[in-house]
């Protein structure tokens, strides 16, 4: 299956910002640290509403006969994979929380 075109451009985009040493996620922290985390949750949570969203409003596009059908293939696609995506988290997330909850104090 063939990545979005905006995931490629993310990941190009990063690639290019490596060398100068200027990545996402990897500077300095300051005194804010309870906000970081929470901000990236929050805007990928936004990201996967936005494309489920825009898979939704393309396939019903399509039921009208106002959409191309390859536009609504890939919407669907990459609406799948963040879904995918999403729950993958999800399970690591309550993984490391069950670990957390084993570990003796």
């Amino acid at each position: 299956m063939a990545l979005p075109v905006q995931n490629m451009t993310n990941a190009l985009s990063a690639y290019a910002k490596a060398p100068s040493g200027v990545v996402p996620g990897m500077d300095a922290r300051d005194g804010n640290q309870h906000g970081d985390f929470a901000d990236l949750v929050r805007g990928a949570i936004k990201e996967a509403v936005t494309i489920g969203q825009k898979s939704e409003a393309l396939s019903i596009a399509a039921i009208k006969d106002k959409a191309d059908i390859n536009q609504v293939v890939t919407a669907v696609a990459e609406a799948e994979v963040t879904l995918r995506t999403v729950v993958a988290v999800r399970d690591k997330v309550v993984e490391a929380y069950r670990e957390i909850l084993r570990m003796p104090v």
